[in-house]
């Protein structure tokens, strides 16, 4: 090449590279006229991520051919930032860039770090030329502070979930049913019924005095003809058996217990009832010759005429002889009380086998861990479940004790204790799967920080039909766990029907006022403050609350009680940017002082 062409060229490329440079400039001056807008701003976290659309539009001319504008994102804190992401533009991609202004929009998300709750979201701008690789950058401008953490307020669950100890402390009634047979038409007690193995049973229990409280005696009679011409002999049966149980009590000194014991006397007249129950059980009759007698009893007619029926059936002979006698009956039914310990007794007793001075068999399993419920002490409550777990190795002692190591991690701190629950549960839980291991796995989990296995166990629960009690402390713990995952909605459902108490309340209320549900969130708080007047966080979500809705003189009273009861909440107060809107007002500024 001669050296006046190198000359030439050269000067061509210096020109284009001007060129270039200059378009570049020239984007990165308008760029000062692009609009940016993000959302939510500022920015907010939730589940452990801040996540927000940007939306950008740029000035029409501003994009050149073959270049590319780049929007490049930082979160900014401290003396660190995080590099979040970018949204391009390509010439090529916006052919009408000259009349019509060019648009993108972009979810950008990024782990959250407690450190990060004070910055700030900037971008710059770059314009660059992929053929050389040279770009230009715009100075960084901030487009939304950060963060607003009221998700993070949200209260740690816990509840620990004990399994049904089995045991009925309250009065139970056990029945006994005696019956005894008469002749056809007939209401006397004949001597051969009185000697047979029901009449000495009969006398023998008479004889024990247990305590009783209804004594219902149901006379009932045969269909045959004869027999109901006598419309009184079913109750005239039931009498007899009533003036007899009454000789007995005379006879073996009942006095004054006597008065205490309710007679019922009942009678079954013109009933089939009897007789359908007895068939269905006689094996001397076909399927067929047993249908005939229902079609017979069940139809049209008055009970004579149905018996008339029966009499002319082949096999009525054959039903007479074997059925109709056991139809002929004094039905006694006794309810008399069980007996019981006391739970005193059972305290003693439960005492005594956890400290190995009496045996294990002087209570049964379910005496032994209801014993436990009737302690307020945990160290005695641990000691009756290993007792109990000693004396029969079962699922329910294990989750019990559980139960009792998070309770006492709770009130300690001991970390150790927490593993010693779960350790406790899984056993359980190998023993036989239930709902109330799993609610202690959840909660402990919860305890060692571990949120998402907590919430994956607690999901599992719902298909366990847990008891009522135990489905409102799980609702609590899911609650609180729906309201870490970032799930609003449901989080408000769970807490709807969680226990009532302080904790779930104000979590219900944070759950309501995260899913947009500003005046409902006030009230839950309210309610979670009448609860515990000192719930110094409920005072400061209930603020929060008062500031989403323009209330001022709400959002200055909660402050002042919120702080009165928790000094560290003033310098929480001054950073938090729900105040923004009220940080220059006078009252606000008093009341954090």
């Amino acid at each position: 090449m001669t050296q006046a062409r190198k000359l030439v060229f050269a000067a061509a490329i210096t020109g284009m590279l001007a060129l270039s440079g200059c378009s570049l400039s020239q984007m990165t001056k308008a760029a000062k006229e692009q609009q940016l807008t993000v959302t939510p701003n500022p920015l907010e976290v939730h589940a452990d991520t801040v996540e927000y659309e940007m939306s950008a539009v740029l000035p029409v001319k501003m994009l050149k051919k073959g270049k590319v504008y780049t929007i490049k994102n930082y979160y900014v804190y401290g003396d660190q930032e995080v590099s979040v992401g970018e949204v391009s533009f390509r010439a090529e991609d916006y052919p009408n860039a000259s009349d019509e202004q060019p648009r993108e929009s972009k979810t950008f998300s990024f782990p959250y770090d407690p450190a990060m709750s004070k910055g700030e979201l900037q971008v710059m701008g770059v314009a660059s030329n992929p053929e050389n690789g040279k770009f230009k950058e715009t100075e960084r401008m901030t487009v939304a502070p950060g963060i607003i953490t009221t998700s993070k307020l949200v209260e740690k669950p816990f509840f620990a979930a004990f399994a049904d100890h089995g045991y009925n402390n309250q009065e139970e009634l056990i029945p006994t049913e005696i019956n005894f047979y008469f002749l056809q038409g007939s209401s006397v007690l004949r001597s051969s019924e009185r000697r047979s193995d029901r009449g000495e049973y009969f006398r023998g229990f008479i004889a024990e005095k247990n305590v009783t409280r209804t004594v219902t005696i149901t006379g009932s009679h045969s269909p045959e003809g004869p027999e109901t011409v006598n419309t009184d002999l079913a109750g005239n049966r039931a009498e007899v058996i009533e003036k007899y149980y009454k000789d007995q009590m005379d006879r073996y000194d009942y006095k004054g217990a006597a008065d205490s014991i309710n007679f019922i006397i009942k009678e079954v007249v013109r009933d089939w009832t009897p007789l359908k129950d007895s068939l269905a059980n006689y094996d001397g009759l076909t399927e067929e010759e047993k249908q005939q007698v229902y079609d017979i009893v069940n139809g049209p007619g008055v009970f004579e005429e149905k018996e008339d029926q029966l009499h002319d059936l082949p096999f009525y002979r054959k039903m007479f002889r074997d059925v109709y006698p056991q139809l002929r009956f004094s039905e006694t039914e006794i309810l008399t009380v069980k007996e019981k310990k006391t739970d005193a007794e059972i305290s003693v007793l439960a005492k005594g086998i956890s400290e190995g001075n009496a045996d294990a068999d002087t209570l049964s399993m379910e005496e032994l861990l209801y014993a436990a419920t009737l302690t307020p002490s945990l160290d005695e409550k641990e000691a009756i479940y290993k007792a109990a777990i000693e004396k029969e190795d079962n699922w329910v002692a294990h989750n019990n004790l559980g139960a009792v190591y998070l309770l006492q991690a709770r009130e300690s701190g001991d970390e150790a204790l927490v593993s010693s629950a779960i350790n406790e549960a899984e056993i359980a839980n190998r023993m036989e799967e239930n709902a109330p291991s799993h609610i202690v796995l959840a909660a402990a989990y919860v305890m060692q920080g571990n949120n998402q296995k907590a919430y994956d166990v607690a999901r599992a629960v719902t298909e366990m039909s847990p008891s009522a009690e135990n489905q409102a402390g799980l609702n609590g713990v899911k609650g609180a766990l729906q309201i870490m995952m970032g799930e609003y909605g449901p989080a408000t459902t769970s807490l709807s029907n969680a226990e009532e108490n302080a904790t779930n309340l104000f979590n219900k209320g944070l759950a309501q006022l995260l899913n947009g549900e500003t005046q409902k969130a006030m009230s839950s708080f309210e309610d979670a403050i009448a609860a515990d007047n000192d719930f110094a966080k409920a005072h400061y979500a209930a603020a929060v609350a008062a500031a989403r809705s323009n209330n001022v003189d709400q959002v200055v009273s909660h402050l002042s009680d919120a702080v009165s009861a928790d000094p560290s909440l003033k310098q929480k107060a001054l950073a938090d940017l729900e105040f923004a809107a009220v940080a220059g007002n006078a009252a606000f500024t008093e009341a954090l002082k």
